[in-house]
């Protein structure tokens, strides 16, 4: 399996609590052999993007400094106009049935795993 979907949002989480959630989907989803994931974080009621929209694409930006994912794409980004996602295309080609490519869907995150 090269593509698995993991919807932190439903559970309600604090921030704090979507981090670890999120890390262990990582883990778990870098075991099974998956290349990509995709985090459905929601974009928040106030019109500007929510905690867990913003909490959790700084720590999408720490985990790729550190090396513990390849890159991410915020859903707005995940365009074929975007070099990275070309380049993730070619190496996931399932990822072009996704629902969101090219929908400017500010509520996920594209995330492409060691």
């Amino acid at each position: 399996m090269n593509l698995k979907t993991y919807n932190v949002e439903a559970g309600f989480p604090s921030l704090d609590e979507a981090r670890r959630l999120v890390l262990g989907e990582i883990r778990k989803s870098r075991r099974e052999g998956v290349r990509v994931l995709k985090i459905i974080h929601g974009y928040g009621s106030s019109g500007k993007g929510g905690k867990l929209n913003h909490g959790l694409r700084k720590s999408f930006a720490l985990r790729k400094k550190e090396g513990v994912i390849k890159d991410f794409i915020t859903g707005e980004n995940f365009t074929i106009f975007n070099p990275i996602v070309l380049e993730l295309l070619e190496a996931v080609p399932d990822l072009r049935a996704d629902p969101d490519l090219s929908t400017t869907n500010e509520g996920v995150t594209v995330l492409w795993l060691k």
